[in-house]
């Protein structure tokens, strides 16, 4: 491994996401809403992020995009809406400025403030800041005693675009910083992470035009502070995207996809490497069929497996406007970079470099039924093959480390998910997934499937009493898999909220989560909270 020297850059990436209008002809089946929300709640709780790979059914439509009243069901563990919630808040002309302040037990903290400067009818500059986290007590599992732990996590993004009369052209950046500490007796007390970047990019928008392309090039920059890989660990990346396709008719296209990540490290302990994909595809999409063919075929020079090949093919087709039936059958590369290392367990620390993991196929099968009173049925199954998929491996010593590892995992799943809604006052989905794991070799002697998800349930009821009132409340219950005669304690979490509109423009809200109290983890080791709310208060104007 050779020694760098190289200058991080300290402007930030990837601009932000322009305000969404679409609007589609209503049906028996789908009741269209025209959602104007540019201020959607995120809050990164650290404790209640995904660190499980998703394993989604193909959603392709011959409609539109709708934006509907029906809320989304989780589909991981936790789910991303398992978190502090300001509510659904919208409103019949977004307005350009928002701001939310929130606090809970815990010292769980929800802030957040976005603008958006309309320059000239061409022109829109956005600006947001957030900062969320938590400072409190938590019990360490088994009854090991207690932990001061706290999570900070802090992003500032701004954003320009400009509309030309056949493409668009976006420039941005964000910057991002996480202080957190360690359970007591870890290897290392505290860590902090810093991310940041640039990003141009350009898009057609005229859907005339022989040939249409989406590019955009980004510089990405990323620090750990403590690992075991080393001190300051430093990553920087030169990350290009482009599709190019053009219509062969007006239902068929033909084209090609690239991706390149150019990546280089601080310190002498990791291998500088270009990771290259190329995605050729046909797409086909009609009254009754959606269908596209493609493949993946992923190079890496310098580090990592030189050369997967995965197929990039999926198909449905549509009957009775209210019935369709799908197949899929998927794959591609997902770098194992210090950004997907962050959001996959924050609190694992990183021995030596990892490969990127690979998504080998991902097949699918299912049937999608609606009905005319507004009920919806989804069911699917299918089998997922993961090279060097991610785990964390925990080594009950003292001190105590928990370290990143990849190794080969598969699993056979089916799943289930219904919704009802009626108007704009119920809401009703449910969601249901099985998985069977494995890992190969010795597997299971260390542990590798130890956190991996076997069934997942979860339910949620959302109702509008009155006008500016709305409530909602759900449990998901996840069991994990059984390895060696030991299973770690399910997640069983009940948790509900509501927000209320006092007046125009301001809005109170309310988040109660784990009303259970229950000890369980989403990390290895890292206790969740107990029951804790989040409260506040949010402005539009």
């Amino acid at each position: 491994m050779k020694k760098l020297q190289y200058a991080l850059m300290a402007l930030a990436a990837l601009p932000m996401a322009a305000l969404a209008q679409t609007q589609a002809n209503d049906t028996a089946l789908t009741r269209t809403v025209v959602v104007e929300q540019e201020y959607t709640p995120h809050i990164m709780d650290a404790t209640k992020v995904s660190a499980l790979p998703q394993v989604e059914p193909l959603t392709v439509t011959k409609k539109d995009i709708e934006y509907a009243e029906t809320p989304a069901p989780a589909r991981q563990i936790p789910a991303e809406a398992m978190q502090p919630f300001a509510g659904q808040e919208k409103q019949a002309k977004a307005t350009p400025g928002y701001v939310r302040l929130g606090y809970g037990n815990y010292g769980n903290l929800d802030t957040r403030a976005d603008y958006r400067f309309t320059l000239s009818p061409r022109d829109q500059l956005q600006a947001t800041f957030a900062m969320d986290g938590m400072d409190g007590t938590l019990d360490l599992p088994g009854g090991s005693g207690e932990w001061d732990s706290y999570y900070y996590h802090t992003t500032a993004a701004l954003g320009y675009k400009h509309s030309f009369s056949r493409a668009e052209l976006n420039v941005g950046g964000n910057f991002g910083l996480s202080n957190f500490n360690f359970m007591p007796l870890a290897v290392t007390g505290k860590q902090k992470f810093t991310s940041g970047g640039v990003h141009i990019g350009a898009a057609s928008t005229s859907a005339d035009m022989p040939l249409q392309f989406a590019v955009e090039t980004n510089m990405l920059f990323y620090q750990r502070q403590n690992d075991l890989a080393g001190a300051d660990a430093g990553e920087t990346m030169a990350r290009t995207k482009a599709d190019v396709w053009g219509t062969l008719d007006g239902q068929q296209s033909i084209g090609v996809a690239l991706g390149m990540d150019n990546v280089f490290y601080k310190n002498n302990l990791f291998d500088d490497y270009t990771s290259l994909t190329l995605t050729p595809h046909y797409d086909l999409r009609n009254e009754h069929w959606a269908f596209r063919a493609g493949v993946n075929v992923d190079l890496a020079f310098g580090f990592g497996k030189t050369f997967r090949i995965s197929p990039d093919v999926e198909a449905q087709y549509t009957f009775a406007d209210r019935y369709s039936i799908y197949a899929q059958a998927k794959g591609g590369k997902r770098q194992n970079d210090f950004r997907r290392l962050e959001a996959f367990n924050p609190y694992g620390l990183l021995p030596w470099q990892l490969d990127a993991t690979y998504e080998q196929v991902n097949a699918a099968l299912g049937v999608r039924i609606g009905t005319l009173n507004g009920i919806r049925v989804n069911l699917y199954g299918g089998y997922q093959n993961l090279k060097n998929d991610l785990f964390t491996l925990y080594l009950q010593t003292a001190p105590a480390i928990s370290l990143m590892d990849t190794w080969n995992t598969d699993n056979l799943y089916a799943g289930a998910e219904v919704s009802y809604e009626y108007k704009d006052l119920v809401a009703l989905t449910a969601h249901t997934v099985y998985r069977k794991w494995s890992a190969d070799g010795e597997g299971d002697d260390i542990g590798v499937l130890y956190f991996k998800p076997e069934v997942e349930a979860d339910i949620k009821l959302e109702v509008r009493p009155v006008s500016p009132l709305r409530v909602h409340i759900g449990f998901l219950k996840t069991t994990r898999t059984e390895t060696n005669g030991l299973r770690m304690d399910p997640v069983d979490n009940l948790y509900a909220g509501a927000d209320y509109n006092l007046f125009k423009g301001i809005a109170v809200y309310a988040r109660l989560d784990n009303l259970l109290n229950k000890h369980y983890q989403y990390y290895p080791y890292i206790p969740a909270e107990g029951f804790n709310l989040v409260g506040g208060v949010s402005f539009r104007f």
